[in-house]
């Protein structure tokens, strides 16, 4: 016997989590437009490599943001015929095309970096310049905060990928800030290309972290520890009826968490009450994990792993 439960026939319907994941997602479009805008404003009137840096990375935001709200609408789809399991990992792609294009526009300004440094040249209107683009990293830094709270309690590692990408946009303004004004300082102008070289480096490991963490999901990496433990705390609290349970799997995919368990019962239980154990585990589970989809595989007594010191659960594998 097995319980399975089911994708959520609403995702992406308005008013759902899916519906609220894409909003925000269409919406940090909209800001890394707005953000692009002022940060390439920036560049124009001091002509900075530096500055140019910061302006290319918001590119990266937009085609990145859109490809998470494609990625989103996508992944909220329910399950079909074709994908029994669900769409949800379609955002795990769209977070390793993020990665990518990090990596392309790291390229990019290296490249214009080793051309300031052949070619150094002075600032135009510095304080105007620096001005600006304070502006918009506090708004990127406003908007990365709603989209960490927003991509934690909706589980979505598309929006998650793109608040930490805008962190770690708002941190290389500020050091590009900072750089711009001791050049500005110090008239020595090649420390320029050399802070666009610094940020290109840093962008790349950005883009590195999060193909890495893209990869797992699509590899199925396990939840974090914490998960796992209050995974195997609600199916023993859950579980009792049974003579034990062992064999426990866990994996992320999107916003959906998949855990499998073997359940051992008496060979002389009725089906209906083991049936009514396997009820009883997976409404814990899904009261504890949001998303959650169980598979439970019921079996006989001699099935039972009984080399755990008598303890009913067993410690997860797999």
């Amino acid at each position: 016997m097995s319980g399975a439960s089911p994708l959520p026939s609403g995702a992406g319907k308005p008013g759902t989590p899916g519906a609220t994941a894409i909003r925000l997602a269409w919406a940090t479009v909209a800001v890394g437009v707005l953000v692009f805008a002022l940060k390439w404003g920036a560049w124009r009137v001091t002509g900075s490599v530096a500055l140019y840096s910061d302006a290319l990375e918001s590119i990266v935001n937009i085609v990145a943001a859109i490809g998470a709200a494609i990625a989103i609408r996508v992944g909220a789809r329910p399950a079909d015929a074709n994908h029994p399991f669900g769409h949800s990992k379609a955002e795990y792609l769209s977070a390793g095309a993020e990665g990518a294009l990090i990596v392309v526009a790291s390229l990019s300004i290296l490249t214009e970096a080793w051309h300031g440094l052949m070619q150094p040249r002075a600032y135009g209107d510095a304080i105007l310049g620096m001005g600006i683009n304070a502006i918009a990293s506090t708004l990127n830094g406003v908007w990365a905060a709603v989209l960490l709270r927003a991509g934690a309690r909706l589980r979505s590692p598309a929006l998650i990928a793109d608040a930490r990408h805008l962190i770690t946009d708002v941190w290389t303004s500020v050091g590009v800030v900072a750089g711009v004004l001791l050049v500005r300082l110090t008239d020595w102008w090649v420390l320029d290309p050399l802070l666009a070289a610094a940020v290109a480096c840093n962008i790349l490991w950005a883009g590195w972290k999060l193909i890495h963490s893209s990869t797992d999901g699509l590899m199925d990496a396990a939840p974090p520890p914490q998960v796992l433990d209050t995974i195997e705390r609600v199916i023993d609290v859950s579980s009792h009826g049974a003579i034990e349970y062992h064999d426990v799997r866990a994996r992320i995919a999107g916003h959906a968490t998949f855990i499998q368990l073997h359940l051992v019962v008496d060979a002389g239980m009725p089906v209906g009450e083991a049936h009514a154990i396997c009820d009883r585990i997976e409404a814990a589970l899904r009261e504890a994990i949001d998303g959650a989809r169980i598979t439970i595989h019921v079996e006989p007594p001699e099935k039972a792993k009984r080399d755990l010191g008598g303890v009913r659960g067993s410690p997860f594998i797999g």
